[in-house]
């Protein structure tokens, strides 16, 4: 891919992000998705190969009827109300019909399927912008339409995502699946608080995208797909190594690090609003995420692959990759958590 051709798309994926985050009117918000789908397919499929062809035709799919079900339920809404701003999605279909379309959009399950296979047919660099970039818009219109949404369904598909983000991510051996499941327990979460306190939604997707930013770079830099590449890496990048099993441990939620901060205000928040069962059912799924957290820390850090000389590091290339993006988000991924009572 050209250099100009990387720019244009890039551009476009912002512009369709600042769109949609900017616009009042559900017919802009609509355009503003589009843009981002139509500007992410081509680097999804830039591989020209048969696996980075399905990712981006099973994003395609996706993400197109998404953005039918949004553009019919904001038509059912202007038809019964006779207004097309975003903050006044009042009637109950169009309502139920936005939030499976979002749902979708995010990959909160049960419309979920299509998110860890994109990722792995993706490149790394990809899948770090469809996890991350990608949900920005989405979460902007959950942000904006949180007085008006079920709060019953938004809490049943939170419960649904983090256990199934949980148990389904034990089973893998590829990062970026695993990075998939993550994603989508973690969505799990942001759902469960979107219609009850909109202000810890941003911070918890604020920590999220630092947190899953830090963790990809990581990725990236240890040329890590999946756990047998973790495993190899601590003779090669041991300080990268240590910060990656660090930032596994703030994703699954462990005190000092940041990822506590999120975890601990959600079910501080569904406490005190009479949700004790969500809140509980949202912590025992914390388990599951942080035992494949654990289990990629464990291979990395804490064990050492065979070794067939006796040299004490891996010979390997010079690194081509600019760490500048790793060192900005990993403090933020690590040291925020003693800043949590400016956020109560």
């Amino acid at each position: 891919m050209s250099p100009m051709t990387k720019m244009i798309l890039i551009s476009s994926l912002a512009t369709g992000t600042i769109i949609t985050a900017s616009s009042h009117h559900w017919l802009m918000a609509w355009i503003g998705l589009e843009m981002n789908t139509l500007a992410i397919i081509p680097m999804i499929s830039k591989q020209h190969h048969p696996r980075a062809t399905e990712a981006a035709t099973k994003y395609f799919l996706t993400q197109a009827t998404a953005s039918t079900m949004i553009l019919f339920s904001s038509t059912t809404n202007a038809w019964q109300t006779g207004t097309w701003d975003i903050i006044n999605m009042t009637n109950p279909t169009a309502n139920m019909l936005f939030t499976m379309a979002i749902a979708m959009k995010l990959g909160l399950v049960p419309m979920h399927f299509w998110f860890p296979e994109v990722l792995q047919g993706s490149t790394i660099k990809t899948a770090l912008i469809i996890a991350t970039w990608q949900k920005l818009a989405p979460m902007t219109l959950i942000f904006m339409t949180s007085n008006n949404l079920s709060t019953t369904v938004l809490l049943m598909m939170a419960m649904i995502s983090a256990l199934l983000g949980g148990w389904a991510g034990l089973n893998q051996t590829q990062t970026r699946k695993i990075m998939a499941y993550s994603s989508i327990t973690h969505l799990g979460w942001m759902a469960a608080i979107s219609t009850i306190m909109p202000s810890i939604l941003l911070l918890n997707l604020t920590l999220y995208l630092l947190m899953t930013t830090s963790m990809f770079y990581t990725l990236i830099l240890l040329s890590s797909k999946n756990i047998k590449n973790m495993a190899t890496s601590s003779t090669t990048s041991p300080m990268i190594t240590t910060s990656a099993m660090m930032t596994l441990l703030s994703l699954g939620g462990l005190p000092p690090l940041t990822g506590f901060m999120p975890k601990w205000l959600v079910l501080e928040e569904l406490t005190t609003q009479n949700f004790a069962p969500t809140a509980t059912v949202l912590a025992l799924s914390a388990l599951l995420g942080l035992f494949f957290y654990l289990r990629l820390g464990y291979s990395s850090t804490i064990t050492l692959a065979p070794n067939t000389t006796t040299a004490k590091h891996k010979w390997r290339f010079k690194s081509t990759i600019n760490p500048l993006m790793l060192s900005l988000t990993l403090p933020a991924s690590l040291l925020l958590l003693p800043i949590t009572p400016m956020m109560c």
